[in-house]
């Protein structure tokens, strides 16, 4: 939901949620992110949490809108902001767990596509900025 910037005429803050969801290989989750900011870069399957929801249930529904996938929410492993065009993006990202056996992920929303990616992969991949270093920073990279 949208709050005011606590800097007096700063831009509005958005908060948002991100999920860090490996599967049983410890391969991250990742998606191509169809909108802006970061329009046709991976990142971890995230977005805005809607008015009077928690950001346990944001993540549960972006992880589901954007892969297909369901997940158990677990504990924070960091937070970050991000600038934006006239807003600045509060994200939250929480460890996620799959729910139980599932087919792998199918792109939808505005991901433009979805994969599970191990250290290899991510080194090639054009991720969102910092995303790496930030993720790699928090411990939550796979091996």
């Amino acid at each position: 939901m949208a709050r005011d910037s606590p800097a007096a005429g700063g831009p509005p803050v958005q908060a948002c949620v991100g999920a860090v969801v490996l599967d049983d290989a410890g391969r991250l989750l990742l998606v191509r992110r169809r909108n802006a900011p970061g329009r046709g870069l991976w990142s971890v399957p995230g977005g805005r949490v809607e008015p009077g929801e928690s950001a346990a249930a944001a993540v549960v529904r972006e992880v589901r809108e954007e892969t297909g996938l369901q997940v158990r929410v677990g504990a924070e492993v960091g937070r970050l902001t991000i600038p934006g065009d006239g807003v600045v993006y509060d994200v939250v990202d929480f460890a996620c767990t799959l729910a139980g056996p599932q087919a792998g992920p199918v792109p939808g929303d505005d991901a433009d596509a979805a994969v599970f990616a191990d250290a290899a992969d991510l080194e090639r991949l054009d991720c969102t900025p910092r995303l790496l270093e930030t993720l790699r920073g928090w411990g939550a990279l796979p091996g």
